[in-house]
């Protein structure tokens, strides 16, 4: 059975990671450059943000909010390389690149799937620790089965193996990008080699889905539990539509992080991605729920993997042994202000800040670098104690040959 969709969009998410010593340079190249235009939220534009995030978690996302009129114009008037200097000690600073119209695109050739790239966001956290978020919608008319070939086959465009995969070639079909091609070579202008995320072992190949589908009442109620907890699962963890899915006999949950916040609305949270499925029997979850998905629960998601990033550099640091005095800096400092902050009040937001803790394995990788870290400083304090008896048992030897001396003299 077909589930069509009244509305859909799916975001793909690209980290990469700046070296800290370029970091200031790549700012002042966003910012030379026309394509991009940097993204200053407000506190009334933007209430629904403010309202969501608590003071901590908003101070480093979006520390723009704390910003009047005057300040964000002192801020555009300084000279690039200034303003470059200046935004490196902030926390976050996001930029939108300028899409003149939306990127149409169509996968297949007869009866393909087409597609438009809405915009592509960039969030750029001073550690180095970068993300490109780029939406995409399908056409009207679209189901839940052509999402998922969409979602299964676009997340691995820059993968070698892309065209190896089991569906056609997704062909762009607008003067802008001639191929799947010309993308791939936009996000390597804009991210680079990414020689640092595969070091630290991140994925580079492929993106990380953020998607949303609304389905139609009539639809929803016509599906027994058991083919759309199926549907869902292939939704949520990215798999083609003709993906054999076996919920066993007590369901979804067993096999994958699900929260049902009513029976018309299914988060589902995997090591890929996150997706929500709504039906449009609630107004709402065609309007002010993908609005919030996309706003507020997206940024929250975000920050979550940053965590996951920036835990995996602080390991891998302390394993190489890389600047060891600033790694004990950057951990406590993640710990004080990061880590052990909650990030909202949200009931959901909550529930799902458990799910992609759990499902990124945030807890124990934090466990990982404390237990290094503690490791480290407690030889480099064996260390430094032996050098300090050392430096006493030479100091009483002298004292020692001194007072033999002194007594020979004395004779």
């Amino acid at each position: 059975m077909e589930l069509k969709t009244k509305y859909q969009y799916t975001y793909f998410i690209y980290p990469y990671i700046i070296s800290k010593r370029e970091y200031n340079k790549y700012l002042q190249k966003l910012i030379s450059s026309p394509r991009f235009k940097m993204k200053i939220f407000d506190k009334e534009k933007d209430e629904d943000l403010y309202s969501y995030f608590l003071p901590k978690a908003r101070e480093t996302l979006f520390w723009t909010m704390d910003f009047d009129k005057y300040r964000i114009s002192k801020l555009n008037d300084l000279d690039k390389k200034m303003k470059s200097t200046l935004l490196s000690k902030y926390p976050c600073t996001m930029f939108e690149y300028n899409l003149k119209n939306d990127i149409q695109g169509k996968a297949g050739k007869r009866d393909g799937i087409f597609f438009t790239i809405t915009n592509i966001n960039l969030i750029c956290f001073n550690t180095g620790i970068c993300f490109l978020l780029m939406k995409t919608m399908l056409e009207e008319e679209s189901t839940l089965a052509d999402l998922c070939n969409f979602n299964y086959k676009f997340r691995d465009i820059k993968s070698d193996a892309y065209n190896l995969r089991g569906y056609e070639n997704i062909k762009i079909q607008t003067d802008k990008f001639n191929s799947i091609k010309e993308i791939t070579t936009l996000i390597k202008e804009i991210t680079g080699s990414n020689k640092k995320a595969s070091k630290i072992n991140l994925y580079t190949d492929r993106f990380i889905t953020y998607s949303y589908a609304c389905i139609g009442q009539e639809d929803w109620n016509n599906t027994n539990d058991e083919l759309l907890e199926k549907e869902f699962y292939k939704f949520a963890n990215v798999e083609k539509s003709d993906y054999i899915a076996d919920c066993g006999d007590d369901g979804i949950k067993n096999k994958m992080s699900c929260i049902e916040k009513s029976k018309n609305e299914l988060y589902g949270c995997s090591n890929v991605g996150t997706a929500l499925l709504t039906s449009d029997i609630d107004s709402e979850n065609c309007t002010k729920v993908p609005h919030k998905f996309e706003r507020q629960y997206l940024y929250q998601y975000i920050f979550e993997l940053y965590k996951k990033i920036y835990l995996k550099k602080l390991n891998y640091d302390l394993r190489k042994g890389n600047g060891l005095s600033g790694t004990k800096h950057e951990f406590i400092d993640f710990t004080q202000n990061v880590w052990i902050e909650e990030i909202t009040n949200d009931n959901i937001g909550s529930l799902l800040d458990t799910e992609w803790k759990k499902i990124l394995k945030l807890n124990s990788l934090y466990l990982q670098v404390k237990n290094k870290y503690d490791l480290f400083y407690k030889n480099l304090n064996i260390e430094e104690t032996a050098k300090t008896n050392k430096i006493i048992v030479i100091v009483l030897i002298l004292l020692l040959i001194m007072n033999i001396i002194s007594i020979f003299k004395l004779l």
